[in-house]
Parts: C-alpha cells; sequence; structure tokens
C-alpha cells in the first residue's frame, strides 16, 4: 500500500495526519508513506522527526485582514496556487499512490484537488464541528470525507460523503487510569483542577487563572496544575504580586508545560482549557468536565464551534474571551462544584461522546476505497 499525505499549517492538522500514518504502519509494516506540506511550514519539521518521508511545495494562504501589505501577499498565494498544482502533480505522478489522505491546512488543497483529477481516491479528515475553507471546498469531490463531530456535516456540501470517524487519540490517553493517575501525582482526595493554554500559553486564561488561584487558596478546597506557557514565564511573578506564596501551597502545580498530559487529564476533576479539536478529543476520551475558552483568534471562529458541540450536549461550560475576567471564571468555577451533580454530568457526558476507534475506523475507510 502506498499511502500520500497532506496537510499542515498548525499541529491540529498534522498530528492527526501522524496519528493515522502511525496506525496504517502497526496495520500494515510495508506500507510506503510520503507526506506532502507546505515549504516553511512547521510540518517540515514535525514529519520527518516522526520517522516520515517529506517533500515540500511552495504555497500560502490568504490574508483575511484588509492592508496593503496584506494585498501584497494575497497576490503572491495567486500565483503560488497555480505553481503548487504544478509542484504537487510532479510528486503525486513519481509516487504513485493507491490512495491520498488530506487532513486540512491550505496545503491539502492542490495536493488533494489535483489526486482527484488524476482519479487516485482521496479521502479528507475534518478535525473541527465547523469545517476549514479547503475541506469545504474538496468535500464535494473526495471519494469520502472524516468527521470527528457530526455537526460538521451540515456545513459541507450536500454531495459530500460523510462518514464519522472521530479525531485520532493517543492510546496514552485512552488507557491512563484516574486512581494511578493521582497516586503518581501525589494528590489527595480534595478536587483537581487542571488548567492551560496551549504549548505558548495564553494572556488572558493566564490572568484569569491567577486570581482562581489566589481565590482557591484562600479555601483551600482544591488542588490544581496549571501550565503558564512559552509566553507565560511571567505568570509566578503575577501570583507573587497578588500575594500567593506557591512554597506555602504545596496542592498548586504550577509549571511552564505539561509533560504529562495523560496523567494529568486523568487525574483531573474539572478542565479549564481552549476549544482546539484534538483536546476536546481527549477530554472526551477520559470522560472529563470542562470550562472551555474558545480563542477568538482562529480561522472561522472553529473553536467556538466545537466547544458549543459539548455545550450543547451537556459536557461542558462555555467561557468566552471577551467574557473572560479573574472574578468570572471564579463565579463559574463556583457554581459547578456548588451543584454536586453538575461535574458528574458533564463527565458522563462527554463520555459519551468519545470516539476510541478513531484509528481503527479510518484505517477500514482507506482499504475499502483501494479495493
Amino acid at each position: 500500500m502506498r499511502v500520500l499525505f497532506a496537510g499542515g499549517g498548525t499541529a491540529g492538522h498534522i498530528n492527526p495526519a501522524l496519528a493515522i500514518a502511525g496506525y496504517l504502519r502497526e496495520r500494515e509494516p510495508d506500507a510506503e508513506i510520503l507526506y506532502i506540506g507546505a515549504k516553511g511550514g512547521m510540518e517540515e519539521r514535525l514529519v520527518p522527526a516522526a520517522g516520515y518521508p517529506f517533500q515540500s511545495i511552495t504555497i500560502s494562504g490568504f490574508q483575511r485582514k484588509l492592508s496593503w501589505e496584506n494585498l501584497k501577499k494575497n497576490a503572491k498565494t495567486v500565483v503560488r496556487m497555480f505553481t503548487s498544482s504544478h509542484e504537487a502533480r510532479k510528486i503525486i505522478a513519481e509516487f504513485k499512490p493507491d490512495v491520498c489522505v488530506g487532513t486540512g491546512g491550505y496545503v491539502s488543497g492542490p495536493v488533494i484537488r489535483d489526486a482527484i483529477k488524476m482519479g487516485i481516491p482521496s479521502v479528507i479528515h475534518e478535525q473541527n464541528a465547523y469545517p476549514g475553507v479547503t475541506n469545504k471546498a474538496l468535500s464535494r469531490h473526495a471519494t469520502r470525507t472524516m468527521l470527528a463531530v457530526a455537526d460538521a456535516q451540515r456545513h459541507l456540501d450536500p454531495k459530500a460523503r460523510c462518514v464519522l470517524t472521530g479525531n485520532p487519540v493517543r492510546q496514552e490517553v485512552i488507557r491512563a487510569r484516574r486512581e494511578d493517575a493521582r497516586k503518581k501525582l501525589g494528590l489527595d482526595e480534595r478536587p483537581l483542577i487542571l488548567s492551560f493554554g496551549g504549548s505558548l500559553g495564553a494572556r488572558k486564561i493566564n490572568e484569569a487563572v491567577a486570581d482562581l488561584l489566589v481565590w482557591s487558596a484562600h479555601s483551600g478546597r482544591f488542588q490544581h496544575i496549571h501550565a503558564y506557557g512559552q509566553w507565560g514565564k511571567w505568570f509566578p511573578s503575577l501570583l507573587k504580586e497578588k500575594g500567593l506564596d506557591l512554597a506555602k501551597h504545596p496542592q498548586m502545580d504550577i509549571r511552564e508545560y505539561i509533560n504529562d498530559m495523560p496523567d494529568c487529564l486523568a487525574a483531573a476533576d474539572l478542565v479549564i482549557c481552549r476549544a482546539g479539536a484534538i483536546t476536546l478529543s481527549e477530554l472526551q476520551a477520559q470522560g472529563r468536565a470542562s470550562i472551555l475558552i474558545p480563542s477568538p483568534n482562529v480561522a472561522e471562529n472553529h473553536q467556538y464551534h466545537n466547544a458549543m458541540a459539548l455545550v450543547n450536549r451537556g459536557a461542558a461550560a462555555i467561557l468566552e474571551e471577551k467574557d473572560l475576567s479573574g472574578e468570572a471564571l471564579c463565579k463559574k468555577v463556583q457554581g459547578l462544584f456548588e451543584n454536586p451533580d453538575t461535574i458528574p454530568t458533564f463527565a458522563a457526558n462527554a463520555k459519551k461522546m468519545a470516539i476510541l476507534d478513531a484509528n481503527e475506523r479510518i484505517y477500514h475507510i482507506i482499504k475499502e476505497i483501494i479495493k
């Protein structure tokens, strides 16, 4: 089996492709895999590091904000749409794939579009509840459109051949157990709040969580793990300014980054985080209650739609960034814990949404279309 992957721009497009590729390699060790990404994109680093052959094409996305500089960039993008198509065709013709898999991002557009024109079976995978522009355009002609969230189908072409697969979730997350994780983390019987704003960090989340930690320290009711991210190195100083001495509160674990996320998720009672597609799939896999703070700085506001897919099913609460403050977050947390049924209900409903065999479902679709 020869499989060509295309996707990039963000880890949210790259990691699902790598997860699918890894599962394919487990099931079929002789499978030949090639990944096409954008020249200069983060996939140029991540894909070879994961052990897969990589080739790049020169492509860029359109800038949505109007400015003279962006108009020049968009003119360059129009030219690259034609040159990237030629580059993609050349790579596809040389590799001769049995199937092409697109996971979103502008780089997957010319690759999957040309593969379809060349008569090669092609599938796309949409990670979000609100599809990206590229997958919307490709869905009409793709052999299959694989969805992580059923809500996405109503935003796609009516002729799209959709199938619900879920997002690939790391096995370490699926296998992590609450009792083992809490013991490993040295936790006691008090509820654990886990909060983070992504690997880089999110200023507004950090600022609000700082107030939550001060409030929590006075009551001593909760244990807390918070990751402030690469751009949040000022966070410990902010806590000191607010009069919080972490040395006196060992129940508060404040770090730059969470390297043991499977254990932290398994141990948590409530998670406060963004609403990225893979993060939400991991919350569902573990069955965890959450307060979701969608990033307003993403295309098509897709994190809001991701969050609402859980909120509408009674699996999470939402706090939009425009409404976020330390006081608002404290009130939201307090309200959830004051009603003893809310957290367990959110957790149970999140678990009902989990799709734990996404890789297997995707593998079967790929096998089915190349028969």
